[in-house]
C-alpha cells in the first residue's frame, strides 16, 4: 500500500525499529528451529583481553572467526546435539562442523523470505534474529521459538560476536577485525577465545537481480595498500539499453525507472556513492579519464574499449583509478560533479538495502558515463583489493520521485574541539512543506558518536552509536511534514565527538586527534601531550620537552591536537542524510 495514503501524527506515533517492522508479517513455523535435548552445554565464559586473553594462556585457541564461533556458539550451546541441528538437521539445517558454513551463508530458511545469514546484514538475517529473539526477548518478532530452544540464551556479547562477523562479510577463513584498530582482539574478548592476527575479509560477490527485474552495476576492484586509507574516483560506460523493459523506460528512452537499491561491499568500506556523470559516450576519450583498462575476465589489464560493452569478457572497462574527494574535479571540466551531494545510490556502510517502496522512484539514465566514488581503509598489514556491486531494482509504479538529502550546513561544527574533551553538538533541519520522509541515516566520523534526530515534539526518530555502522531508519508509512509552520517540520539532530577520553574520564592519548597519525594529505597542530605530562598544554611538534615527566626526563611528547575539519577518518564530519519525496496536501 503505498505510503501516499497514510498521514501519522507525532503525537500517536510508536517508535519501532525498522527491523523490527519488517520481520512483523513473519507468522510461519520456523526454519531455523532449535531444540532442546541431552548433550547441550553452556559456552564458555567470556575474559578480557582477547588475543592476550585468559582463553589464549589456556589454549582455547582457533583459526579463523567462524571456528571461535562454531566451537563457542552451536557447539557450545547445544545446537548441534543429535536431536537438534546435529544428525536430525531439524528444519533442514546442519550446524555441524564442516557443514554448517554452507547451510547457513546466502541460504533461504524454509519459513521466511529472509537468508539464514545474509553476508553484511545481520538485520535481515535469520540465524541472528533467532539469536537475538532469546538473548533479547521481545526485542524482535521472529517466526518460530528463539535459538536456541530450552537452553542457555547467547551471552550479550556472544550476540554481539555473532553480529560483527556477519557485518565483517561472514567469511569462512580469517579473523575480522576492529573497524576502530583493525585488531582481531575484540571478537576474541566477546567470545572468550584466542583468535590470530585479522585478516583481510573478501565478501561474496552480491548475485545480480533476476532479469527484467534489475540491473547490477560493479566497480572495478582497486589497491588498497596496507595501513593506509584512500579515498578514490572511477568512471565507467553504461549501456543498459537491452536489459531495460519497456515498461521501465520513461517516454524517451534514455532513462529507467528505479525503485530500491542493494549494495554489498568488502568490510572496508567508510563510504561508497555511485552517480551518473552526466556525460555521454562522446566524451569516453576525453584526456582526463586516463587509459581505460579491462579489470578482470580474459582481457585483465589490457586497454578496452568503454563503448565496446564485450571488449572486457566478464571483465569491467573503466577509466585510470584516481585518488579524489567526492570526485570534485574529476573527469572533463565541465563535467561538474560532487557526489557528496548525493547519488542515484550511496552509504556510509559496507552494505546497504534501500527496500522498494510502492509508488516511489527515480530516474536514473539508461547510457553514459557513471562515477564510483570509494573511501576506504585497511588497517591490516597487508595490501587489500577493494570490491563493490550495487543492484538497481526496477520501479513497478510511479507516483512520487525520490530525493535524497545530504545536510552539511554543520558538517565542521566540531572543528577546534580541544584534545581530550567530549562535547556534544546539534543542528537543525527544516523540511519543505508537504515533504514525506522515507528514511533517515547519519554520517560522522571515528570520534563521533550517539548520532541522533528528534521530530518537533521531541520524540526521538533516529538513533545510532557507531560511526562505522550507521543505522539506516526506514519510515513506512513515511512521516509527513504538512504544517504551514517551519518549526513544526525542524528536525533537531545531534552527536557527541570524544577527542580523547578514556571511559574512567582520564586522558586517553591512544584516540585523541594526533599529529602523528595524521594522513599526508592532511595535517594538526599538537597542544597537548601524549606521553611525559599526559594531557597538558604544549605548542607544536618540536615542543616534546614540556611534556616531559620532569625537567630533561625526555619522556614527553607534544602530539594531541584539536578535531580538524576534512575527508579522512582522522577529521571529522556531522551529516544528516536520508531519502524523501514532496507530495502537497
Amino acid at each position: 500500500m503505498s505510503g501516499a495514503n497514510h498521514t501519522r501524527s507525532w503525537d500517536d506515533r510508536h517508535f519501532v525499529p525498522s527491523w523490527a517492522r519488517t520481520l512483523l508479517p513473519l507468522v510461519a513455523a520456523s526454519a531455523l528451529a532449535a531444540c532442546a535435548g541431552s548433550g547441550g552445554s553452556s559456552a564458555p565464559a567470556t575474559s578480557s583481553g582477547g588475543g592476550g586473553n585468559t582463553a589464549c594462556a589456556n589454549g582455547q585457541g582457533y583459526d579463523s572467526t567462524y571456528d571461535a564461533i562454531q566451537a563457542v556458539i552451536f557447539d557450545g550451546h547445544g545446537c548441534t546435539n543429535d536431536a537438534c541441528h546435529g544428525s536430525a538437521v531439524s528444519g533442514g539445517l546442519d550446524l555441524r562442523a564442516g557443514s554448517s558454513y554452507a547451510h547457513l551463508i546466502e541460504a533461504r530458511s524454509t519459513s521466511s523470505d529472509l537468508l539464514r545469514v545474509e553476508p553484511g546484514e545481520s538485520s535481515r538475517s535469520y540465524l541472528f534474529l533467532k539469536l537475538e529473539a532469546a538473548t533479547k526477548p521481545g526485542s524482535v518478532q521472529v517466526a518460530g521459538s528463539p535459538m536456541p530452544l530450552g537452553l542457555e540464551p547467547l551471552s550479550a556479547d556472544q550476540l554481539e560476536a555473532i553480529r560483527f562477523w556477519i557485518e565483517a562479510g561472514a567469511p569462512q577463513k580469517g579473523s575480522v577485525a576492529d573497524a576502530s584498530n583493525g585488531s582481531s582482539n575484540h571478537v576474541a574478548d566477546l567470545l572468550g577465545a584466542c583468535l590470530p592476527p585479522a585478516t583481510n575479509i573478501y565478501i561474496d560477490p552480491l548475485a545480480p537481480p533476476p532479469a527484467g527485474e534489475g540491473v547490477q552495476l560493479a566497480m572495478a576492484p582497486y589497491v588498497l595498500p596496507a595501513n593506509t586509507e584512500r579515498e578514490i574516483c572511477q568512471a565507467q560506460y553504461i549501456d543498459y539499453s537491452d536489459q531495460v523493459p519497456a515498461q521501465y523506460k520513461d517516454p524517451s528512452g534514455n532513462f529507467m525507472y528505479v525503485d530500491g537499491w542493494e549494495m554489498r561491499q568488502d568490510p572496508n568500506s567508510h563510504h561508497m556513492i555511485a552517480d551518473h556523470s552526466g556525460l555521454d559516450a562522446s566524451s569516453v576519450h576525453d584526456p582526463s579519464f586516463g587509459t581505460w583498462t579491462c579489470s578482470g575476465g580474459p582481457n585483465d589489464g589490457a586497454e578496452c574499449e568503454p563503448t565496446d560493452l564485450t571488449a572486457c569478457g566478464q571483465g569491467i572497462c573503466h577509466a585510470s583509478v584516481k585518488d579524489d574527494v567526492a570526485c570534485i574535479g574529476y573527469g572533463p571540466g565541465d563535467s561538474a560533479v560532487n557526489v557528496a551531494t548525493g547519488g542515484f545510490a550511496g552509504a556510509q556502510t559496507a552494505q546497504r538495502y534501500e527496500p522498494p517502496r510502492e509508488g516511489v522512484y527515480q530516474k536514473i539514465p539508461i547510457r553514459g558515463i557513471v562515477y564510483f566514488n570509494s573511501h576506504a581503509f585497511n588497517l591490516i598489514n597487508t595490501d587489500h583489493l577493494m570490491h563493490s556491486w550495487i543492484n538497481l531494482l526496477f520501479a513497478k509504479s510511479l507516483m512520487h520521485e525520490e530525493t535524497q538529502l545530504v545536510d552539511t550546513h554543520a558538517i565542521y561544527i566540531q572543528a577546534g574541539q580541544p584534545p581530550f574533551t567530549i562535547k556534544h553538538y546539534c543542528a537543525d533541519h527544516t523540511f519543505g512543506q508537504g515533504t514525506a520522509l522515507l528514511s533517515l541515516n547519519s554520517h560522522t566520523h571515528k570520534r563521533g558518536r550517539n548520532f541522533s534526530a528528534t521530530a518537533p515534539d521531541g520524540t526521538t526518530i533516529y538513533q545510532s552509536y557507531v560511526y562505522s555502522d550507521p543505522v539506516n531508519e526506514e519510515f513506512d508509512p513515511p512521516l509527513r511534514f504538512d504544517s504551514a509552520d517551519p518549526a513544526e517540520r525542524t528536525v533537531h539532530y545531534c552527536a557527541d565527538y570524544n577527542n580523547g577520553v578514556a571511559d574512567d574520564g582520564s586522558p586517553d592519548p591512544a584516540t585523541v586527534t594526533k599529529l602523528s597519525t595524521m594522513p599526508t594529505r592532511t595535517t594538526c597542530k599538537p597542544v597537548a601531550c601524549t606521553a611525559g605530562r599526559i594531557g597538558s598544554p604544549c605548542s607544536g611538534a618540536d615542543d616534546d620537552a614540556t611534556c616531559d615527566s620532569s625537567p630533561g626526563a625526555g619522556d614527553g611528547k607534544c602530539d594531541a591536537c584539536p578535531i580538524t575539519a576534512g575527508v579522512t577518518t582522522e577529521n571529522e564530519m556531522f551529516v544528516l542524510g536520508g531519502y524523501y519525496y514532496m507530495d502537497p496536501q
